[in-house]
């Protein structure tokens, strides 16, 4: 018998796993990033009967991003800071095990955005969390013990964690967050069973430190993929800004086993005021393919050179395998902050689509396909406007059409399901001084909801990535800050800032067929399993997060949260602080 070559394996025991549609073994369900499962017993014909089947409490009153994993019959609930994990039997909902590690509550202060974190990866009998202190933790799935830890960043450098960590083959894939600390982001691999760093890539920097090789790794440019060329990154900072120079990598993380590649996106450059960073400040605001064995980039597309904004890149990549202006493509799809939804050939890199999924994205006209730079409109540059001038009236705002909240696609329909927000800003840059482990942002903004619009702050959307074209769309009052779930069963289910929880129609959107209050604000991803025959469908609530910063803190003035306080003061007179898990399902 013939030696299977490494390529062909992922992590052969998560594999298993997540085939297994009971489980839900992966923040995504997958490591395509789908957010789909072929479970059919709640479906489009009875959802609306769906009644809450049992509840948990974190005990913590932060915003709740992520979800559980399900790994036969054991589900692992996280916590925002501190970062509780509790291991629940799902036969008696006895909890089998709590751990809770002792951090420096220091690290509180450190984090821009609230103290979230986006939950833990399963592999091989161990839970891996990333905690917000920077240490990534390996426990026993069994009795919680801890088997080894390593740490990931400097938390008084303002390196802090609140990504997911991804297990893919034999290494825990985790980023780095702390981009409005001037913190040079990176995404790093960790040996499953020690902790052993295996590789480390730099999102800015030497050819070396960013693992590129200046022949090899591609790039879009000129319509065709061309070489990076040597110091592609040095060039295109001043001095030594790179080393400051943001890139963070606190999203989601994606892989193909079939190329042995994995993809994700890096975070905007710091400071926010352009003025003090001149040039393309690659490679912030790009979407990265690495082997995964290596760390080496085989491509690399940068969205938003020399960022304005805060247009942060690190929104989730979904591989698909679709038709793209009629042709199957192995695609990549991105919805970005900036506004633009790109469809890439994931194994070239190739640029294929570039389109806006919120038609009130007005600081680019368009991409231009054949450089892939979007084209900026002069009004709403805050480079061109220079510090201390207001900038006003741009569309998106630094929250982005969306933020970290994962879409979803459905096989069966070919269509991604997108949640949005519909926001403006004003924006105003401001000379800043980097000062190690203090803020770096250098930028006051205002914001509000789309104007001349339907007055909400969010659309949850279907989009048609092979055409580049909005298909429908579903208004809602504030931003879907929801990760979305399409199941085998005809539904698409996602949650609001207010706390409800929604499933509609795949086929139609605006077939509401399901709506439940939960305890609080929904910003957490939906997800479902199956438990002896019985299919299950659950979501945190706990508000929080960067829309509901001001309620998550305790912060008053507009400007504070980085503009999103004043955006959405409106949202506390919906809903309140909370920490909890609701899990819903048919009637007996």
């Amino acid at each position: 018998m013939m030696a299977l070559p490494a390529l062909a394996m992922a992590n052969a025991d998560l594999e298993k796993h997540i085939a297994n549609p009971k489980n839900w073994a992966m923040q995504a369900g997958d490591m395509f990033n789908q957010r789909y499962s072929k479970l059919d017993q709640i479906n489009a014909g009875n959802v609306g009967k769906m009644q809450v089947a049992w509840t948990f409490s974190t005990g913590v009153l932060r915003g709740h991003e992520g979800s559980p994993l399900v790994i036969d019959g054991t589900m692992f609930v996280h916590s925002p800071f501190p970062n509780k994990v509790f291991a629940i039997d799902l036969e008696t909902q006895k909890i089998k095990w709590k751990y809770e590690p002792k951090q420096d509550p220091s690290v509180i202060t450190q984090m821009c955005c609230d103290t979230v974190n986006r939950g833990v990866a399963y592999a091989e009998g161990k839970v891996f969390l990333q905690q917000a202190d920077s240490n990534l933790v390996a426990l026993d799935a069994n009795t919680g013990k801890v088997i080894w830890t390593v740490k990931n960043g400097d938390p008084k450098l303002g390196a802090v964690n609140t990504n997911a960590p991804h297990v893919f083959k034999d290494k825990v894939i985790t980023g780095i967050a702390g981009g409005e600390w001037g913190v040079r982001g990176f995404l790093a691999a960790y040996d499953i069973n020690t902790g052993r760093q295996v590789w480390k890539a730099y999102s800015t920097g030497p050819d070396a430190e960013m693992l590129m090789d200046p022949q090899k790794t591609m790039t879009w440019n000129d319509g065709r993929l061309q070489p990076v060329g040597k110091d592609s990154s040095l060039k295109t900072w001043k001095g030594d800004q790179w080393k400051i120079g943001g890139g963070t990598t606190w999203g989601w993380y994606s892989y193909d086993k079939a190329t042995n590649t994995v993809y994700y996106g890096t975070g905007n450059p710091s400071t926010w005021n352009p003025a003090q960073r001149p040039g393309d400040n690659k490679w912030s605001m790009t979407i990265f393919a690495r082997d995964l064995d290596t760390g080496m980039a085989k491509w690399a597309y940068q969205m938003t050179p020399y960022d304005e904004w805060d247009f942060d890149g690190v929104n989730e990549m979904i591989l698909a395998d679709i038709d793209v202006k009629g042709k199957p493509t192995k695609a990549l799809v991105h919805f970005d902050r900036n506004g633009f939804a790109y469809t890439l050939d994931r194994v070239t890199g190739a640029l294929l689509v570039a389109e806006k999924y919120d038609p009130v994205v007005n600081w680019a006209t368009h991409v231009d396909m054949k450089s892939g730079r979007p084209q900026v409109v002069a009004q709403y540059s805050t480079a061109k406007n220079g510090p201390d001038v207001n900038t006003k009236g741009i569309c998106p705002s630094a929250l982005g059409t969306k933020d970290q909240q994962p879409a979803s696609f459905d096989p069966n329909t070919k269509l991604f399901y997108v949640p949005t927000n519909h926001v403006c800003m004003d924006y105003e840059p401001f000379a800043v001084e980097y000062t190690a482990g203090q803020p770096y942002v250098g930028a006051t903004l205002a914001m509000y909801p789309a104007p001349n619009s339907h007055g909400g702050m969010g659309n949850f959307i279907t989009f048609d990535a092979g055409t580049g074209k909005i298909v429908q769309r579903k208004a809602e009052k504030f931003s879907v800050w929801s990760g979305v779930l399409n199941t085998a069963g005809g539904i698409s289910c996602y949650g609001t800032l207010e706390g409800y929880l929604k499933c509609v129609d795949a086929k139609d959107i605006n077939k509401e067929l399901f709506k439940f209050k939960t305890p609080s604000g929904i910003i957490g991803n939906v997800f479902t399993y199956d438990h002896k025959g019985k299919q299950y469908l659950g979501v945190y609530s706990g508000i929080g997060g960067w829309a509901g910063i001001g309620m998550a803190a305790g912060l008053e003035k507009d400007n504070d949260g980085l503009g999103a306080v004043g955006g959405y003061r409106e949202l506390s007179q919906y809903t309140d602080l909370g920490g909890s898990l609701t899990v819903f399902a048919l009637p007996n």
